[in-house]
């Protein structure tokens, strides 16, 4: 096997280092209005099986493709070069560049505005009934002692920052894609907000606000997630995934399920099946088709 390409390797750190300044920065109008108590503490949230059952992008889309914000072939268009991508594109820059830029490409052309209206009646209709009791009750209680409390997710800002706001939490940070005078280009800025991208983002979120990142806190259910996980001083894992499970047991960490026994076992059956939005892209062409 060759060894792996440095460029390419710097090349990923770059994107992952700018998505997630860029959702930093896109979060700084939330945390503005906020005055907490506990200057130096915060919690950051996974959203997709964390703070909400299933993949919030799946539920976007789907919403938006009731409401003819994009067809059913635009979202395959999109599930296409992702599945391209995985299976034979990995070597091909090319191809690496529009899997990275197909998975909200599907917005092109159309308005923030339009998103961000559509967004909140999304929510009410796909979402709301989705939050798990259980993970909101621990937002709520950092909330109780004075701290932050931001969303960290692969998910569009705009979705990330409604249901941040619906839940009465500081803020949000999320996948955030270009748009010049209002109106959404296609591309994103830097990369999806995923993985190594969510610890960029905090790092850039605490040196801008002063937290002490050993007295944070962050809960996801992914194993993805590591990098926002260990960069804390109380990593919790939310209806993990098998991989997080393990990990957790053996570092100490806290466990929470939120899930029932059934769904639980499943889950850890289908590990890694559906991870982030580019796999909530792909759940939702396979959902739109069945539907046609």
């Amino acid at each position: 096997m060759p060894p792996p390409d440095r460029s390419r390797q710097l090349n990923l750190q770059q994107r992952s280092t700018l998505a997630g300044e860029a959702a930093a920065a896109a979060a700084e109008v939330e945390t503005a209005l906020v005055t907490p108590s506990d200057s130096t503490s915060a919690a950051f949230f996974d959203v997709d099986n964390t703070v909400m059952q299933g993949a919030s992008i799946f539920h976007l889309a789907r919403g938006l493709h009731r409401r003819d914000f994009f067809t059913t072939r635009d979202i395959l268009g999109a599930a296409w070069k992702q599945a391209y991508f995985r299976v034979v594109g990995v070597e091909d820059p090319e191809h690496v560049a529009q899997a990275r830029n197909s998975a909200l490409s599907f917005i092109a052309g159309h308005t923030v505005a339009e998103l961000e209206e559509l967004g909140e009646e999304i929510f009410d209709e796909a979402m709301a009934h989705r939050i798990w009791p259980g993970t909101r009750a621990l937002a709520q209680l950092h909330l109780d002692q004075g701290q932050r409390v931001w969303l960290v997710t692969a998910a569009p800002i705009e979705i990330a920052t409604i249901i941040a706001r619906r839940l009465g939490l500081t803020g949000a940070m999320g996948t955030v894609s270009e748009h010049v005078d209002g109106v959404y280009t296609g591309l994103l800025v830097g990369d999806m907000l995923h993985g190594p991208a969510k610890a960029e983002a905090i790092k850039a979120l605490a040196a801008r606000e002063g937290l002490d990142l050993a007295a944070c806190s962050a809960y996801s259910d992914s194993f993805n997630d590591l990098p926002m996980l260990s960069l804390v001083g109380d990593p919790v894992a939310i209806n993990p995934d098998a991989r997080l499970r393990v990990h957790a047991r053996a570092q100490g960490w806290r466990v929470r399920d939120y899930r029932t026994g059934r769904k639980a076992a499943r889950a850890g059956l289908v590990v890694g099946a559906v991870t982030g939005a580019v796999s909530g892209s792909v759940a939702a062409a396979v959902a739109l088709r069945r539907r046609r």
